[in-house]
């Protein structure tokens, strides 16, 4: 089932309830990011942008409110419904990467598209290729810079179909050339498939042209 929009509807994280917060277009709000639309989330350091992320990929449930997939709440999701959601509607860059420091770039890029089987082994070639990391490829991701380990996560995340991707500070230890060869990328895989853009940042955006600019 295609998956048209996400709704945060009175959403704030419990670690907030307690607490006083400044004006935010979606704590405490309505926000519904679209499929086919992109999203630029900015947030100050704290403001719960990764907790956001995490409970939109289910990751996470430790809030108020509710969180809402065509209109369908998500209280009653039970694991394979998440993974359902994850597979074929969802992809995910997390701030933290999650990558296996053990494993090559590669083998990290292909542990994931092995249980997807979405994307050929030349387009695989050509994104760490244009991301300038062909030549680390057989490097353990732990050996890595940040910068580099972000670009194999971010092709990781690419070896799926969705309809949306969410980014979280995706382009956070990249300089500016590959943050638009990244940009140039992600945009293009949305636009294949049609797909909607959820990027965070509390300072170096991901240059996109966006819809919509939220403030978390």
């Amino acid at each position: 089932m295609r998956l048209d929009n996400i709704t945060l509807e009175g959403m704030l994280p419990r670690v907030f309830v307690s607490e006083s917060i400044p004006d935010s277009e979606i704590w405490r709000s309505t926000a519904t990011f679209r499929r086919g639309e992109s999203y630029l989330v900015e947030a100050t350091s704290g403001g719960g942008k990764s907790s956001m992320c995490a409970y939109i990929y289910g990751a996470r449930t430790d809030f108020e409110g509710k969180l809402l997939f065509n209109g369908v709440s998500s209280t009653n999701f039970d694991m394979a419904r998440w993974q359902k959601l994850r597979r074929g509607n969802i992809a995910y860059l997390p701030q933290d990467l999650m990558l296996f420091p053990e494993l090559t770039a590669l083998e990290n890029i292909r542990l994931k598209n092995g249980l997807t089987g979405y994307a050929s082994d030349s387009k695989i070639e050509g994104w760490l290729e244009r991301l300038g990391i062909a030549s680390r490829k057989d490097y353990p991701a732990g050996r890595m810079s940040v910068g580099q380990q972000q670009r194999v996560a971010l092709i990781r995340s690419l070896c799926q179909p969705f309809d949306f991707i969410l980014l979280d500070e995706p382009v956070s230890h990249l300089d500016e050339q590959n943050n638009r060869i990244a940009a140039e990328i992600i945009a293009e895989e949305a636009k294949t498939l049609g797909a909607g853009i959820i990027s965070t940042s509390v300072g170096n955006h991901l240059l996109l042209h966006y819809d919509k600019t939220t403030h978390l």
